[in-house]
């Protein structure tokens, strides 16, 4: 029965992923290998992280919120930021189109997340004696951050690949952008400041996650109508 819910999380997690690629025109166009660049670049990003987030940041013995701390962690995650524009912009990816690169690197940067922080804990705990909703939830979040991440990829390519965009969207797409980049320390704040429970955080984020993919494919479709 462990063994059975160790699997079921795992599917959870990351076959939405599998899913996605095989659902869309990423696999008819070939865009593995972007997604592997991609999720390289993650790796790279995360090591860079990690050396700010232990350099610059105290050691918390509680669990309260610290406006500064959470701070310096929302500046220090926009190396994610800086790691879709190099994954967007310097990589060197197949004649394809932009539609599908940044598909293609949200999908790489979703999956390296969702490898690098769920899968031991799903690993080590999934298999426990005691079943648990907990990492049927953190399947759902890393959903969630599945479509955060081809939303942010998405504004980060009208942002820097696309140059006649209307004026009139800009501050749209930075602002959504900002938001996005931002997510994990609105979360913390949910969670420790507002002291909401992890369901609920979950059910949060999966709902904004909508919202953002929503707003950002509006935007791409706007940008991408011929100027009048």
């Amino acid at each position: 029965m462990t063994v059975f819910h160790f699997f079921n999380c795992a599917i959870l997690t990351f076959g939405p992923h599998a899913v996605y690629y095989s659902a869309t025109p990423l696999s008819e166009y070939d865009t593995l290998g972007t997604s592997v660049k991609a999720a390289l670049v993650y790796l790279g990003t995360a090591l860079v992280k990690l050396v700010c987030l232990a350099t610059f940041l105290k050691v918390s013995e509680n669990e309260s919120f610290d406006p500064y701390q959470e701070l310096l962690k929302a500046l220090i995650g926009f190396i994610d930021v800086a790691g879709l524009y190099f994954a967007l912009t310097q990589l060197t990816h197949r004649n394809i189109s932009q539609n599908h690169k940044f598909q293609a690197v949200g999908l790489g940067w979703a999956f390296a997340d969702s490898v690098l922080h769920r899968l031991a804990p799903l690993w080590v705990g999934a298999r426990g004696l005691e079943f648990t909703w907990d990492y049927i939830l953190q399947g759902l979040e890393a959903n969630a951050n599945l479509v955060f991440s081809i939303s942010l990829a998405a504004l980060g390519s009208l942002m820097w690949l696309r140059k006649n965009k209307p004026k009139t969207l800009v501050p749209i797409i930075y602002a959504c952008a900002g938001i996005v980049a931002t997510m994990p320390s609105i979360t913390s704040y949910l969670r420790r400041g507002l002291g909401w429970h992890f369901p609920k955080v979950v059910g949060f984020e999966l709902f904004t996650s909508l919202a953002m993919a929503f707003i950002s494919w509006q935007l791409f479709s706007a940008c991408q109508r011929p100027s009048a």
